[in-house]
């Protein structure tokens, strides 16, 4: 990644809170390169290990919960359970989950429920800045904030039917979570000695699904995503004592809200293609996200930041399957626009004279992304002689670069500034499958690379940053640091036919 200039300004992260099998319904947006844990990554999956080709791969047991449309590809009733873990290197996080979920089906309707309970681990955190010097021979120190774990919950309901002579779908799925940790949130408020989140996450989807007798598939999803998160942060402020002579403490206790609304729609077609076992797909997706209210972050100097965002995916896909083996790879380009600005408080003098009425915009920020992601995977079966016992493994690796210019323009200062910024992410995947006649094991593993914990730093200490899987706008005081971390998770994935 390029350096960031002192007077950089804006990291925008794009909410992404869903199951990493959607990962072209809900698009991630991001101006730095930041650690992200797939923390709501609830659902079993058959073939997620295959670098998260998607497009023209299908995956029995995920696409369900993508597009609920598609629970009519279901033959039979399944119980699963899908237990994940990740953890982040260098004591940066880590977390557990334990999901169930039951789908069934027949001829004329499909349905499914899936249950989760979450635990996340707050990274481990530096002492909180201290006042420079030493009063009457006695350093102040605030006493650095307990490490402590925090519990999710998350419930998705999805039904359906086919409809007239079978060929048709369609399917509706419903998502409602509490959530009281979201991962890396507590790193944005650096030097606060505790921080409380608690809030609800909603996610309502309605798809469509035609099928041709000639394997050809068109399918078609509305989606509507929400967050609403607050952010209770406690403050250590130092202050002179005169009765004492000594420097004491008082608490502080600031409250943010963190709110993030998104509009979507996706397509995509697939079809076989003329040479024996290809297939190909071309995708295409919409999202529309406002961000009406955003927390004021330790490090930001512009409070008040709203904004919008338009992101699209435009997406192909070829396979091959032969043998027993899949080979799939996905290529998507992804054009983003975010617009964002702050919002004066009180009326506010500009540096030419003129007056600023309170709510006019202060700083206006224009980013124009150009991202694109590359994916490969790799899927081998062999029957075990002599038995019904089936063995499989998985391989993948999934490319994303980030790249984008931003244009900003200060109306208190009369200034105007671009910058440009690019990096890769790098995501391997591994994983196997033991199937026998009454019962399937999964295993997924990834590794993320490439990102890391952003900080800002200053003349005096550095301030740790990592921003979270939801919209945030923050504005660095500094020019940004990065440490770099790794995330590792492991999934596993159970099924059981009903009957």
């Amino acid at each position: 990644m390029s350096r960031f200039p002192l007077s950089a300004i804006l990291s925008v992260c794009a909410f992404a809170l869903t199951a990493s099998g959607a990962p072209a319904q809900l698009i991630q947006i991001k101006t730095v390169p930041v650690a992200q844990a797939d923390q709501f990554d609830i659902f079993p999956s058959r073939s997620s290990a295959m670098g998260g080709v998607s497009i023209a791969v299908d995956d029995p047991w995920l696409d369900p919960f993508v597009n609920p449309a598609k629970g009519t590809r279901l033959k039979s009733g399944r119980v699963s359970g899908a237990p994940m873990m990740f953890s982040v290197s260098n004591d940066a996080g880590g977390g557990r989950t334990l999901p169930i979920s039951v789908v069934e089906a027949n001829r004329s309707w499909f349905g499914g429920f899936t249950v989760a309970i979450q635990e996340i681990d707050e990274a481990r955190q530096i002492d909180p800045v201290q006042p420079f010097g030493i009063v009457n021979d006695v350093r102040i120190a605030s006493p650095p904030r307990t490490n402590r774990s925090h519990g999710n919950r998350f419930v998705h309901a999805l039904a359906g039917a086919p409809l007239g002579d079978g060929s048709w779908a369609l399917g509706a799925s419903f998502q409602w979570a509490e959530l009281n940790a979201i991962d890396g949130v507590d790193l944005l408020y650096a030097r606060s000695i505790d921080l409380t989140q608690f809030g609800h996450l909603v996610d309502a989807r309605v798809g469509v699904l035609k099928e041709w007798k000639g394997g050809q598939s068109l399918e078609a999803m509305l989606l509507h995503n929400r967050i609403d998160m607050t952010h209770d942060v406690t403050y250590a402020d130092v202050f002179w004592d005169p009765e004492q002579r000594v420097m004491v403490q008082r608490p502080r206790v600031e409250q943010n809200i963190d709110r993030t609304i998104t509009w979507g729609a996706h397509a995509e077609y697939e079809q076989p293609l003329a040479a024996a076992g290809w297939r190909a797909g071309v995708r295409l997706t919409a999202n529309i996200a406002s961000h009406p209210k955003i927390p004021n972050y330790e490090i930001m100097n512009i409070p008040r930041d709203p904004g919008r965002s338009h992101a699209y995916d435009l997406g192909l896909g070829v396979s091959r399957a032969f043998q027993g083996t899949i080979v799939g790879f996905d290529a998507v380009f992804e054009p983003i626009r975010s617009h964002t600005w702050a919002d004066a408080a009180t009326p506010i003098e500009t540096a030419q004279g003129d007056s600023l009425a309170a709510g006019a915009r202060t700083i206006e920020n224009w980013f124009r992304f150009s991202n694109a992601i590359l994916r490969f995977g790799f899927s081998e079966e062999h029957a075990v002689a002599d038995s019904e016992t089936l063995v499989g493994f998985q391989f993948g690796v999934a490319l994303r670069t980030v790249s984008y210019r931003l244009r900003q323009v200060d109306h208190v200062q009369g200034e105007e500034r671009t910058q440009r910024e690019y990096w890769n992410e790098w995501l391997p995947t591994w994983g196997f499958r033991i199937e026998v006649p009454r019962l399937t094991i999964a295993y997924r593993g990834s590794l993320t690379s490439g990102t890391g914990r952003p900080g800002v730093r200053d003349d005096v200490f550095t301030r740790d940053l990592a921003v979270a899987a939801s919209n945030i706008i923050v504005a660095p005081s500094g020019p940004l640091t990065l440490d770099g971390v790794s995330v590792v998770s492991h999934q596993i994935s159970i099924s059981l036919p009903i009957r």
